[in-house]
């Protein structure tokens, strides 16, 4: 008999959607089919859609030393709440960064002390490092993150050419990906305020030096389109040259997709990443929000946003991530250009990809499922996660797609309760989310009794 059986929902499975039972054991997925056999436990799914456990490939909890920005304590619960069960966390904003073998060490005894979802680990790659990547990778890392501007944090720096270079031929060697913020330097148009230089502390987090103008408009025009589409083409090329698997995150125009798709043809092994924010909202947004929408790079124009779009839809657009970078409020404060720049929303990927994707453009559930999870899984080689199969870990997502609600600061699970979503109303709501067979979601509530694993990937065969 199975521990726990999903009754009567519509299971999104790779090759097309069907009404049937889901029976968990032990942690995994035992059997898909109508009118199972019963089990000590049950849920009535009725009505409601079943998809993979939202994989985020891509999130900033800054375990250990900027919990207080956002721990993964608060992070995975957030997570869960919007149908997560897996996360990968970025080597910054943690202090230190995560840029050797001991840091990772500490980071995963932390996460394994917090999470309530399961985790994995990304390294960093900066001068002067290329040469810890071999240890990182032997405590499992998913891959390598680089900076090609100004990350922002003194301690991370920017990837030169020669260190990604180098970097990439590593890593290839290694048979992980290297993960990019394709954002060149010298196009990133700063306006130097001589008397207001960027502290190089552990408190003080810009994108680059302070600006001259302080406006919203300034900061917008400081980092064009150009800088995202030059940076991504140059990163296209040394993947090429070296050999290595790509990774670029945060894509935010449809003509920086389209470059690294054209390149993907030519046989460059790239993956392309975009995130909720740049899916949902435009630099018209930016205007009205103020602070809380400010991230790097920035929110586009409605035309660049369209593009985007039509680019996911078109089948370009690998993996969403929700890049949730927050800090504090008082970081949020003061003139835009000055203030610290990232957005909550890894509670919102769902609500965002239902509302804007399934209801407006008819983006089917199975392509949702396939940017969130199994893509995911696929590129960074995480077995039995990211699809529903027998034998896969039971992480589930229970989704009403005919509900609608709008999101307030009560339904946010991170630690600050700031996010540009609240109070914009969504199509779709998680009813209930669920970690290798246990409920850790379920009606606006936590219900996780379990701390989640540290998961690695697959080796290369």
């Amino acid at each position: 008999m199975p521990d726990f059986v999903i009754r009567g929902g519509t299971v999104v499975l790779s090759g097309g959607s069907a009404r049937a039972d889901v029976a968990i054991e032990d942690g995994r997925i035992a059997e898909i089919g109508p009118e199972l056999a019963g089990a000590s436990h049950e849920f009535d799914a009725k009505g409601l859609f079943v998809l993979p456990g939202v994989i985020d490939v891509h999130v900033h909890f800054n375990e250990p030393g900027r919990a207080h920005w956002e721990g993964a304590a608060t992070g995975s619960r957030a997570l869960a709440a919007g149908g997560g069960t897996l996360f990968f966390d970025m080597p910054l904003n943690s202090t230190p960064c995560c840029v050797t073998a001991r840091e990772m060490d500490r980071k995963r005894l932390a996460l394994e002390a917090a999470s309530i979802t399961d985790f994995g680990l990304w390294g960093g790659l900066v001068p002067g490092a290329v040469s810890e990547m071999a240890d990182m990778a032997g405590r499992g890392v998913v891959g390598f993150k680089a900076f090609m501007c100004d990350s922002g944090l003194p301690e991370f720096p920017r990837a030169d050419d020669e260190t990604l270079r180098d970097g990439m031929a590593e890593a290839a060697r290694l048979h992980l990906p290297v993960a990019v913020h394709a954002e060149s330097q010298d196009k990133v148009r700063l306006k130097a305020d001589p008397t207001n230089h960027l502290k190089a502390d552990s408190t003080n987090h810009r994108w680059g030096p302070a600006l001259a103008g302080t406006s919203v408009r300034d900061f917008l025009e400081s980092r064009p389109v150009v800088a995202e589409t030059e940076a991504i083409g140059r990163a296209l090329e040394l993947a090429r040259e070296t050999g290595a698997s790509l990774h670029i995150v945060h894509v935010s125009t449809g003509r920086g997709v389209l470059l690294a798709a054209e390149a993907r043809a030519r046989g460059v092994d790239v993956s392309i990443e975009t995130c909720p924010h740049y899916l949902w909202f435009t630099e018209a947004d930016v205007e009205r929000l103020g602070t809380i929408a400010k991230c790097a790079p920035p929110l586009r124009s409605a035309e660049h946003h369209e593009a985007l779009w039509k680019a996911l839809i078109a089948g370009h657009v690998d993996i969403v991530g929700s890049d949730h970078s927050p800090t504090e409020p008082s970081m949020k404060a003061g003139d835009f250009v000055n203030a610290w720049g990232g957005i909550a929303g890894v509670q919102s990927t769902v609500p965002v990809l239902l509302d804007r994707g399934y209801h407006d453009r008819r983006l089917p559930l199975e392509r949702i499922a396939d940017l969130v999870a199994a893509n995911p899984a696929r590129r960074f080689r995480i077995a039995r996660k990211g699809t529903i199969g027998r034998g896969n870990d039971a992480d589930l997502v229970l989704i009403d797609a005919a509900s609608s609600f709008t999101l307030g600061e009560e339904h946010l699970q991170q630690r600050h309760k700031m996010s540009p979503y609240v109070g914009e109303t969504f199509r779709g709501v998680v009813r209930a989310t669920l970690r290798r067979g246990e409920m850790i979601f379920k009606d606006g509530h936590v219900t996780a009794q379990t701390c989640g694993r540290f998961v690695r990937p697959e080796p290369v065969r």
